[in-house]
């Protein structure tokens, strides 16, 4: 596997994960936009983390460019792939990063704050690829990775908005991965756990995200996210990755059971143990198959 010339944007490169994906991927000889809106975790604010993680690469001979548009903003997200196009004539590797956090009990959260964590996790995702699409589309030849979470895959307590938007990636990888297959274009998520300035920021962390320690550290993530946007890379998948260990997170159906016709909710509530147990699995794409469900 070679990325040698390939060129990546990578969101929210700024620091944590994005800033390891990038210095990995240059690493290895690809050419990066770095996009970072330089702010605080709460998306407000900017900065200048992006020119800080080019500079670092082009300081051990990698080639990067800077971006500092916010990718909730359509206007922005267009700009991120502009900037790749006029610095480096193509978009190969798309890996969608950026995030923030406005952590609260669903009780306690405004609906701005809901909103304000889906616009810039899963909308904002959905507009960089959408521009970058047609570019992979047309040449046969694309790499798309969303940066998901068990927050919305296993849940977790505080975070609905960030979980919602997490496990909305997944939806949309399930879609994209089949949309662009016929054209090369392989699209898969990974669900990170590191120390980063997300982490560190959630009520109750003891997490230092400036100083972690050597398993918690976010470059023990790159490299499943290095692996996802290969030329090898497996479509439709989701990996886990944390502390130097890597698996398979999966949605399943299980065998289930056929009522017919007439079926009631009395109906289920008496076999509620074999259509909520998870002790069979059926094939992922024929549920529906009378002669797989019985």
């Amino acid at each position: 596997m070679s990325f040698e010339g390939k060129v990546a944007i990578i969101t929210g490169a700024g620091g944590g994960l994005g800033r390891e994906h990038a210095l990995m991927l240059a690493a290895q000889g690809a050419k990066i936009v770095v996009n970072d809106l330089g702010g605080s975790m709460d998306g407000s604010g900017k900065g200048d983390a992006a020119d800080v993680v080019v500079d670092e690469i082009r300081a051990a001979g990698g080639e990067a460019v800077a971006n500092k548009d916010s990718v909730s903003d359509r206007a922005g997200a267009k700009r991120i792939v502009e900037t790749a196009m006029d610095s480096f004539g193509t978009v190969d590797i798309l890996i969608n990063n950026a995030g923030i956090l406005r952590d609260k009990s669903f009780k306690k959260m405004t609906l701005d704050e809901w909103d304000m964590v889906i616009n810039v996790h899963l909308n904002g995702s959905a507009y960089v690829t959408w521009h970058a699409w047609p570019i992979m589309y047309e040449k046969n030849y694309g790499r798309i990775l969303f940066t998901s979470s068990v927050s919305g895959i296993l849940g977790s307590f505080g975070q609905s908005n960030y979980g919602a938007a997490k496990m909305g990636m997944v939806g949309l990888m399930n879609n994209l991965s089949r949309e662009g297959a016929s054209h090369n274009i392989r699209v898969n998520c990974l669900s990170p756990g590191a120390a980063t300035r997300m982490t560190a920021s959630v009520p109750g962390s003891k997490i230092d995200a400036e100083n972690p320690d050597e398993w918690n550290h976010p470059r023990l993530v790159s490299p499943a996210a290095l692996f996802l946007v290969s030329e090898d890379a497996p479509n439709g998948r989701i990996v886990q990755a944390a502390r130097g260990k890597f698996a398979s997170d999966m949605v399943f159906a299980n065998r289930g059971m056929k009522l017919g016709l007439d079926a009631t909710w009395e109906d289920l509530a008496d076999n509620a143990d074999e259509i909520l147990g998870t002790d069979t699995m059926a094939p992922k794409t024929t549920f529906w198959r009378d002669d797989i469900v019985e």
